[in-house]
């Protein structure tokens, strides 16, 4: 039990990183809210897993990119907005994982339970974050471009579509890691406030990822310290969304503008 805490722990960790990194690039895309929504996607999966006796995160991660997927085509064929297209599916999403997922495990699916992990659990989701980090250093020039103007970014080359699709992807790629111990509910939590709160406290680039990053990172370690001396009654999701919503009320205090 005390093994299978700290590899939690430690992917937790890894899994903060990936979180302040895409949130950045979420809110300079101004998709922030609308990526609060696709955590929700996995909902139906995890239901029908829970209610099918398979891994629930097997069937989140189905749901989850086959909804991110739709969302790409309804944004590209249709011209939505991100935030419409999301919204579109998301309210359907909601709707079948409520009424799929069995009332004993809804809990469990909307706030993450600290359940047990293996290995080789544990390595997947590692190399999934690792990837997330990875591709985002490598997409980093074509993302900063492709927000600045996408005329631009299309005229050098730069395939818009398919780098959003790309973007989607990573995003839910982050929101499946965080699904162990955030749950549907609020595995996007971690990629909101900590790039709200590095908005707060600088205009400049490479200060906005390292303070997003920053606050994901204390918010998930003092949220797990939290939950193992204090809240024990409770998962640490809830706890470490709650310390990511103080940060971001203290950095209001030291607000640039």
């Amino acid at each position: 039990m005390v093994r299978d805490q700290g590899l939690l722990f430690v992917l937790a960790l890894f899994f903060s990183l990936a979180a302040g990194l895409v949130g950045c690039i979420a809110f300079m895309k101004r998709m922030l809210l609308a990526g609060d929504v696709i955590s929700h996607l996995a909902l139906p999966g995890i239901g029908l897993a829970f209610a099918f006796k398979v891994n629930p995160l097997l069937g989140g991660a189905a749901t989850l990119f086959l909804g991110t997927f739709l969302i790409w085509q309804l944004q590209k064929k249709t011209g939505l907005a991100t935030e419409a297209a999301i919204g579109v599916i998301f309210a359907a999403a909601l709707a079948i994982g409520a009424a799929v997922t069995p009332r004993d495990n809804l809990a469990e699916s909307l706030f993450g339970q600290l359940e047990r992990i293996s290995p080789a659990g544990f390595l997947l989701g590692l190399a999934a974050v690792l990837l997330v980090i990875f591709s985002i250093f490598l997409l980093r020039d074509q993302l900063s471009l492709s927000i600045f103007s996408t005329d631009l970014a299309a005229t050098t080359g730069v395939n818009v579509a398919r780098l959003d699709l790309y973007f989607l992807l990573l995003f839910s790629l982050t929101v499946l890691v965080g699904l162990r111990f955030m749950g549907a509910l609020l595995a996007s939590a971690l990629i909101i406030m900590p790039s709200a709160t590095a908005r707060q406290l600088t205009n400049k680039v490479s200060p906005f990822f390292l303070i997003s990053v920053v606050a994901s990172l204390v918010s998930v370690a003092a949220g797990f310290l939290l939950n193992a001396l204090v809240f024990k009654f409770s998962t640490a999701g809830p706890t470490i969304a709650i310390l990511s919503a103080v940060l971001f009320s203290f950095s209001l205090l030291g607000r640039v503008k």
